[in-house]
């Protein structure tokens, strides 16, 4: 894995993607943000009385159009940027509630795309007749002048490199790896760099709110999404409407704790897929216990370190692909299947398979092209708290603590920590707990066992919100919302439709 703090959802990644983001309430400056929720910030009417010319974008039901935004909201007069923004108009019957603002996660996470290719049309039919659903791709995402930084090429090579360095001079390749990583991006896209926050791009979303006519925003985020959305709720708690925050995260922590409590993540969710995977005659890691598949799953990734195998095309299949795909299969007890099969395939010195999870992990495209996931994942991460590291040093130290959080994974996730280091813009958010008092009832899901956004963070951020009430998913992958809980569903379709959230601690299997 080639970035740090990477949260996931289903629904565009192996199906999509979610980074791990920080926490971050001192991005951009917000003075001038109103406290109550009422009126407009100083010197941004001009953004708020602006007009949006919808148009077909295309895709059927749906209308697309682009919005303006300072590029920095301390300067507003100094230039905009423009943001893409998607709607699918409430259907009915019933009366429409207003418009249900949408974001998959990431940092990175197109929500155009993840409107248009799921919550558009795979949302509860109840909730698609009250909402106009709406996406806006976040400053620096996909549509909305993305932040670019390698070639096709050079991304192959970057997700190539030895993430779990043996020497000196593996330690030398991995850091000049991330600094020219860093390079590039503020090569292609050092103006935008500095204006990537989630505070901004919170603030943006109430700039929508506004143009859409909405007096409060309503919003389901997922993973990354579920800090957007709490964000926006602490800078504006009078305008927070129905909100869903679900596969929480934590602003409250540092990033070495994040990184730290999402390597442990993964391991506990590592450890549910052996489980299932040992019971099986023919799983690839043994038929005896947990133990011995971690201890089967370390070989391969050693032998792989030693001698790449092939794939069937240029690339190889070594250390730093095969953890990827791992990765990659954990967000989602679905692909374990196909986990299995690719593991089982890279045993035999075929990596096609690992290969092909990893470049999904990657949003790479068969041409070789990569999407911007990674980069505006990178960009975010890096101003929204400040580097979990500052060398390579400072890794070393703590491989300890990282090892026992995962004997699997935790080297690999301790230097994936060092990218932020290099950054070429410094961090404008730190570590602070997000109350947002005075906002009205909030709804934070956590999963038990959820990989990227480890559950503990969702009873944090429940605590923390002083409107916050927990709903519980007993049970394995990451997010719960649409994923088969006919309990977690019902709760939250009752929340989004009728405004009553459900019991503080409810839990659902």
């Amino acid at each position: 894995m080639n970035t740090s703090r990477l949260l996931r959802t289903l629904a565009t990644g192996l199906g999509t993607a979610g980074l791990l983001v920080s926490g971050c309430s001192s991005g951009s400056s917000t003075s001038s943000a109103s406290a109550t929720g009422t009126g407009v910030p100083k010197g941004l009417t001009s953004y708020y009385a602006q007009h949006l010319s919808w148009r077909d974008c295309g895709v059927e039901g749906f209308e697309c159009t682009t919005m303006k935004a300072p590029l920095d909201y301390d300067r507003p007069d100094d230039g905009d940027i423009k943001l893409a923004v998607s709607r699918k108009k409430a259907t009915g019957p019933g009366e429409r509630i207003g418009s249900l603002l949408v974001n998959p996660g990431g940092p990175g996470g197109s929500a155009v795309g993840y409107l248009q290719g799921y919550a558009g049309i795979g949302y509860p039919a109840p909730v698609r007749a009250r909402y106009d659903m709406v996406a806006i791709d976040p400053r620096g995402v996909a549509r909305s002048e993305p932040v670019e930084c390698l070639t096709g090429k050079e991304m192959d090579a970057f997700t190539q490199v030895d993430q779990t360095p043996d020497d000196e001079g593996e330690i030398t390749a991995l850091s000049s790896a991330f600094e020219k990583f860093a390079g590039g991006c503020e090569k292609r896209a050092g103006t935008i760099l500095p204006h990537v926050s989630t505070v901004e791009t919170a603030r943006d979303m109430d700039v929508l709110r506004s143009l859409l006519g909405d007096e409060k925003l309503h919003y389901v985020g997922a993973s990354y999404g579920t800090f957007l959305g709490a964000t926006y709720a602490d800078l504006f708690p009078g305008r927070a409407g129905r909100l869903v925050l679900d596969g929480a995260m934590d602003p409250s922590l540092k990033a070495i704790d994040m990184n730290r409590d999402q390597t442990a993540g993964f391991e506990g969710a590592f450890q549910s897929f052996a489980a299932d995977c040992v019971k099986k005659a023919d799983c690839p890691l043994g038929t005896t216990s947990t133990a011995d598949a971690a201890t089967a799953l370390k070989k391969l990734f050693t032998d792989l370190d030693a001698e790449p195998v092939p794939t069937g095309e240029t690339r190889e299949l070594g250390e730093s692909l095969a953890t990827t795909g791992v990765i990659a299969a954990m967000y989602d007890e679905g692909a374990w299947p196909q986990l299995r099969e690719a593991l089982a395939d890279a045993q035999r010195g075929e990596g096609a398979g690992l290969l092909a999870l990893a470049d999904s992990y990657y949003e790479r495209e068969p041409n070789g092209t990569y999407a911007n996931l990674m980069y505006a994942n990178a960009a975010v991460n890096c101003l929204d708290l400040p580097p979990a590291f500052d060398g390579p040093d400072a890794v070393e130290k703590a491989l300890p603590d990282f090892e026992k959080a995962s004997p699997v994974f935790g080297r690999g996730f301790a230097w994936a920590s060092l990218n932020c280091a290099y950054w070429p813009a410094k961090a404008t958010g730190t570590p602070h707990r997000t109350e947002a008092k005075g906002a009205a009832p909030i709804v934070v899901v956590g999963t038990t066992r959820d990989p990227a956004t480890p559950y503990t963070w969702a009873e944090s951020l429940a605590d923390q919100l002083s409107s916050g009430t927990l709903l519980t998913y007993q049970g394995d992958g990451h997010t719960a919302y649409g994923r088969g809980s006919d309990c977690v569903d019902t709760a939250i379709n009752t929340y989004l439709l009728e405004g009553t959230p459900p019991t503080d601690g409810k839990k659902c299997a």
